[in-house]
C-alpha cells in the first residue's frame, strides 16, 4: 500500500481508505481516454499547415497560403469552412454520443463504456490514416467524436467514484494530464512527420493515434467497475467486494452505507434528465453548464487546434509555427502538474481566480503586439517580439492548464448527486462539445474578421468568469462526492435557497410524488 488515512462523512463517520496500487493503476489505464482526446485535438492544427495535406484536401487554402496574392490578408489566409469542418465535425460527433453514452454508463456501467470508446478510436483512426478523399477523412473524424463522446461521459465518473475522497481532485485532474500530453505527443510527431518527403507525413500522425486508442482499449478491458455503478445496478455483493479492493481495509462499512442510500435514492428517479432541471438540482446544473461554456470562452481550444496555423499566421515560419506549438504544449502539460499537486490543498476556486488575472493579462499584450506589428498585408514581428508572443501564449496555457483545464471536468464529475449524476455528466459533455464546436468552427473566420482583436474578445469572457467563480462558484476541495449537498450547497449563500425541504416532488415510475429520505429529498419542485 502507497498510503492511508481517512475522508470524514457529513455525519462525522471516517471512511477508511488506502491509496491503493489498484486505484492508481485503474485511474491512470483510464485517464488514457484524455490521452486520445488531446492527440485528436492537437494533430489537426498540424496536419492543417503542412502543405502536402492541403493540397490533396483542400486545394483553395494551398493557393492562398503558398501562392496568395496581396490581396489575401494575413489574417485570412486559413478562412475556409471545409478546414474548419475538418477540426470540428469531431465535436459535433461527440455531442451526439454522448446521450447514447448517457444511457451504456448509466445501465452498463462506466468500464463498458469506456471499451465503447476505445473501439470507436481505432476504426476513426483507421479511416483517417487511409482516407484517399475529404468523405472518407470526416467519416474518420465523425468516428473519432463518437469515441470522445463516450470517452469524456465515462472518464471523469469513473476517475471521481473510484478515488479517495482526500486524492479525488488530483487523480481527476489525470484525465486532463493525459489530454495535455496527447496534446504534446501530437505536435512533436507533426514537427517530424512534416519534414518527410513524399507527400505522406500527415498519414503518419493521423495514423499514430492508433496508440493512445489500443491504449484506452485494452485499459478499459483490465480495469474494475467502480463500486457506485455495481451498487447502482442492484450488484451489491460485488460493489462491496470491489469497495474493499480499492479502498484496502474490510472496514468499508459506513462507506458502502453512504452508496447504498444514495442508490435507493437514485432508484427512486425514474427520469434523471426530467429531473436534472427540478429546482434541487439547478445550482449544479448550472455550475455545470457555465464552466463548460466558460471554459471554452477562455479560447484555449482555439489556440491548441490551430496552434501552428495562428503562428503562421503572425509571422512565424512553417518549422518555427511547429517548434512553437510543441512548447506551448509542453508547458501545458508541466503546468497540468502542477494543478494534480495544488489542487487538493490550495481549492478549486484559488487556482481559478489567479489563472483569471494571468490569462487576461496575458491575452491583452498578445493583442496589443499583434496590433501594432502584424497587419493585413505586411509582418513587422522581429525575433524579440515574436518570443515576447511565444512567452505570453505560453503564460496563458499554463493560467489554463492548471485551472480551468481540469477544474472544468473535475468540478462537475463531483458535484451531481447520484441519481442525477449520469444525466449531469452527458449535459456536461455535451454544452463543452458543442462550444467546442462553434469555436472550432468559427475560430479561423473569427481571426480573419476580428484580427488581433480575438485576444481582446477572449479576454473580456475570462474577466466575466472570473466575477462568476468569486461570487458563485462554493468551494468542494476535501468534500465527500456524496456529501456535496449537505455540506457545500445547503451552506452556500446563494445556492441555499434552491435546497429547501419543502414541497419536493418526484417523477417515480411517469407520475409524481412527494416525499422525504432523512433530510435528503429524491428531487424538489418545479
Amino acid at each position: 500500500m502507497t498510503g492511508g488515512g481517512f475522508a470524514t462523512s457529513a455525519n462525522g463517520v471516517e471512511f477508511e481508505a488506502k491509496i491503493t496500487p489498484i486505484v492508481i493503476i485503474s485511474c491512470i489505464m483510464a485517464a488514457t481516454g484524455g490521452l486520445m482526446f488531446g492527440y485528436d485535438v492537437g494533430v489537426s492544427g498540424g496536419v492543417t499547415s503542412m502543405p502536402d495535406f492541403l493540397e490533396k484536401f483542400f486545394p483553395v487554402v494551398y493557393r492562398k497560403v503558398h501562392a496568395g496574392t496581396e490581396k489575401d490578408s494575413n489574417y485570412c489566409k486559413y478562412d475556409n469552412q471545409g478546414l474548419q469542418l475538418f477540426t470540428s465535425s469531431l465535436y459535433l460527433a461527440g455531442l451526439t454520443a454522448t446521450f447514447f453514452a448517457s444511457y451504456t454508463t448509466r445501465t452498463r456501467g462506466r468500464r463498458l463504456t469506456m471499451l465503447i470508446a476505445g473501439v470507436f478510436f481505432i476504426i476513426g483512426v483507421a479511416l483517417n490514416a487511409g482516407a484517399q478523399d475529404l468523405a472518407m477523412l470526416i467519416a474518420g473524424r465523425i468516428l473519432l467524436g463518437c469515441g470522445v463522446g463516450f470517452a469524456n461521459q465515462a472518464v471523469p465518473l469513473f476517475l471521481s467514484e473510484i478515488a479517495p475522497t482526500r486524492i479525488r481532485g488530483g487523480l481527476n485532474i489525470l484525465f486532463q494530464l493525459n489530454i495535455t500530453i496527447g496534446i504534446l505527443f501530437a505536435n512533436l510527431v507533426n514537427y517530424g512527420t512534416a519534414k518527410i518527403k513524399g507527400g505522406w507525413g500527415w498519414r503518419l500522425s493521423l495514423g499514430l493515434a492508433g496508440i493512445p486508442a489500443l491504449l484506452l482499449t485494452v485499459g478499459a478491458l483490465l480495469v474494475t467497475e467502480t463500486p457506485n455503478s455495481l451498487v447502482e445496478r442492484g450488484r451489491l455483493d460485488e460493489g462491496k467486494a470491489v469497495l474493499r479492493r480499492i479502498r484496502g481495509t474490510d472496514n468499508v462499512e459506513p462507506e458502502f452505507a453512504d452508496l447504498l442510500e444514495a442508490s435507493r435514492l437514485a432508484k427512486e428517479v425514474k427520469h434523471p434528465f426530467r429531473n436534472l432541471l427540478q429546482r434541487k438540482n439547478r445550482p449544479q446544473l448550472v455550475i455545470a453548464v457555465a464552466l463548460q461554456i466558460f471554459q471554452q470562452c477562455t479560447g484555449i481550444n482555439a489556440i491548441m487546434f490551430y496552434a501552428p496555423v495562428l503562428f503562421n499566421t503572425v509571422g512565424f515560419g512553417s518549422d518555427a509555427s511547429l517548434y512553437s506549438a510543441v512548447v506551448t504544449g509542453a508547458v501545458n502539460v508541466l503546468s497540468t502538474v502542477v494543478s494534480i499537486y495544488s489542487v487538493d490543498k490550495v481549492g478549486r476556486r484559488f487556482l481559478l481566480l489567479e489563472a483569471g488575472f494571468q490569462m487576461f493579462f496575458s491575452q491583452v499584450v498578445i493583442a496589443i503586439i499583434l496590433g501594432i506589428k502584424v497587419t493585413d498585408h505586411s509582418t513587422n514581428l522581429s525575433k524579440s517580439f515574436a518570443i515576447l508572443v511565444v512567452v505570453m501564449i505560453c503564460t496563458y496555457v499554463a493560467a489554463f492548464a492548471w485551472s480551468w483545464g481540469p477544474l472544468g471536468w473535475l468540478i462537475p464529475s463531483e458535484t451531481f448527486p447520484l441519481e442525477t449524476r449520469s444525466a449531469g455528466q452527458s449535459v456536461t459533455v455535451c454544452v463543452n462539445l458543442l462550444f467546442t464546436f462553434i469555436i472550432a468552427q468559427a475560430f479561423l473566420s473569427m481571426l480573419c474578421h476580428f484580427k488581433f482583436g480575438i485576444f481582446i474578445f477572449f479576454s473580456a469572457w475570462v474577466l466575466v468568469m472570473s466575477f462568476f467563480v468569486m461570487f458563485l462558484l462554493p468551494e468542494t476541495k476535501n468534500v465527500p462526492i456524496e456529501e456535496m449537498t449537505e455540506r457545500v450547497w445547503k451552506k452556500h449563500w446563494f445556492w441555499a435557497r434552491f435546497m429547501d425541504d419543502h414541497n419536493d416532488q418526484v417523477f417515480v415510475s411517469g407520475k409524481k410524488s412527494n416525499g422525504k429520505s432523512n433530510g435528503f429529498d429524491p428531487s424538489t419542485r418545479l
